[in-house]
């Protein structure tokens, strides 16, 4: 509920200062872990660029055997992604047959896929797995009877949805494989080694002729492993293969895991001259690899805010896993989705789509924000039109942080403003604020697991 406009007397900046506003402190409960309060402070000058959407990369999981966005595009289209990832490419839509010792396709079932993906305004990822039951020595995971017939799978491929005579879709993203030191027991070296399943798709991918511009990469492990990163690095740079970015997954309830990754991956890429501007992309991510019931309520929702802010500037993409939840027994049953399933009516958005829709209200230029703690973070955004966003989030995995946020806006133009606040999930108040400073400082009370959006809208023209 909106609270009517109060003109804000300048005497809360002094009271916000007794109280301490520019000393940040450490802090210790009972039966809690120490850290660091935050001490927010907004430069209005300190514009860094375009705001980075790491979040606006989606990832639908084999649930079914079956395109299973229809049901779900409005809303999808709504989070406006920018890539959709898919694996089970080849198992679940039966793409390749073979015939008379020949191998033939069927785009059907997955062109159904892509056309969703495309319908939501995304482009598509394609995670090229599992393997063909026509080319296979055994199962899905299993290596092919030829390592050839492997490549002209990843050839026709990529010449079907990046080839200009065919599907002629522009910047499609190809991932070799998915979490292959689990579905497969790939290793790095031995007879079932990835890298042999890299350099044959890498240069199959290279075949293709009269191609759109693509990504190829991987490889996708189910977290970040120094020994297979290394290894791929160093041998697409002696093989000279294609290698546009490395892939992992990551689900922890830890927030400071995703941050480190991205920290390490960059260390262990930055003595291969050839892979200086190697991207980084986290292609399945959450807050467990199993169902949790945190799926279903706030806890992910706000778990997935700060992981947003943590890999802000250190990934290219972050793709949420998943869209939509798979036909269970029940409507909430701890699954990864962002919805629930048309099974059991309706689907319902869960808390953590709005916490992308969340995401979406910040401003398209980031501004410096400086004194995040180690329970709450921010990001500070702006418009053309100078006015500024600033989305604050408390994570605390036990569910026990609470915090007073002190937050100094600084370096403000001369203006009247307004000054609202807009919790997550819930109420919103606004206040005018008829100052002549520069610096505008608050302290903001924030329970467990809470986020809210700050907005600072100019009322008059802003003077420089």
């Amino acid at each position: 509920m909106k609270k009517g406009l109060i003109p804000l007397l300048l005497g809360l900046v002094m009271i916000a200062v007794l109280l301490g506003v520019a000393i940040p402190k450490t802090v210790q409960y009972f039966g809690k872990a120490s850290g660091t309060s935050a001490n927010l402070v907004v430069n209005y000058e300190g514009v860094i660029g375009m705001m980075p959407q790491v979040w606006r990369n989606l990832a639908q999981g084999g649930e079914e055997s079956k395109a299973m966005l229809g049901p779900v595009l409005a809303e999808v289209k709504a989070l406006k992604p920018e890539y959709i990832r898919l694996d089970h490419i080849y198992d679940a839509f039966g793409v390749v047959s073979k015939v008379d010792g020949r191998l033939t396709y069927d785009w059907s079932g997955l062109d159904v896929a892509v056309d969703e993906i495309l319908a939501t305004g995304a482009k598509p990822f394609l995670s090229l797995s599992y393997m063909p039951t026509a080319i296979a020595s055994s199962d899905i995971v299993s290596l092919p009877n030829d390592w050839g017939e492997w490549g002209q799978v990843v050839q026709a491929t990529v010449e079907h949805f990046s080839g200009k005579s065919n599907r002629n879709i522009d910047q499609v993203i190809y991932e070799v494989w998915n979490e292959p030191d689990l579905f497969g027991d790939f290793k790095t070296y031995g007879e079932k080694n990835y890298l042999t399943m890299y350099e044959v798709s890498a240069r199959a991918a290279i075949r293709a002729e009269n191609t759109n511009h693509f990504e190829i990469g991987g490889p996708a492990m189910t977290a970040l492993y120094k020994n297979w990163l290394e290894k791929l690095i160093k041998f697409a740079s002696e093989k000279k293969l294609p290698l546009d970015f490395l892939s992992w997954h990551r689900y922890d309830q830890n927030i400071e895991v995703f941050e480190q990754d991205a920290k390490q991956a960059d260390e262990w890429s930055e003595n291969i001259p050839a892979f200086l501007d190697l991207k980084f992309y986290v292609t399945e991510w959450g807050i467990d690899s199993q169902n949790n019931l945190a799926y279903d309520d706030k806890l992910s929702a706000i778990h997935a805010l700060a992981v947003t802010r943590v890999m802000m500037g250190r990934v290219d993409r972050a793709f949420v896993f998943e869209i939509k939840d798979g036909p269970g027994q029940e409507k909430y049953w701890g699954r990864w989705g962002l919805m629930t399933h048309e099974k059991f009516g309706k689907p319902e958005m869960k808390p953590r789509y709005q916490a992308l829709v969340f995401l979406n209200h910040l401003l398209p230029f980031r501004v410096s924000l400086a004194g995040e703690g180690s329970w709450v973070k921010g990001i500070a955004s702006m418009n053309e039109a100078g006015n500024l966003k600033v989305l604050v989030v408390n994570y605390d995995s036990s569910g026990k942080h609470v915090e007073s946020v002190p937050i100094s806006f600084e370096n403000l133009p001369k203006g009247d403003f307004i000054y609202k606040r807009q919790d997550f999930m819930g109420e919103s108040r606004s206040t005018k604020v008829a100052t002549t400073s520069a610096t505008f400082q608050t302290i903001e009370y924030m329970d467990p697991n809470t986020a809210m959006m700050l907005e600072i809208e100019f009322v008059v023209k802003i003077i420089k």
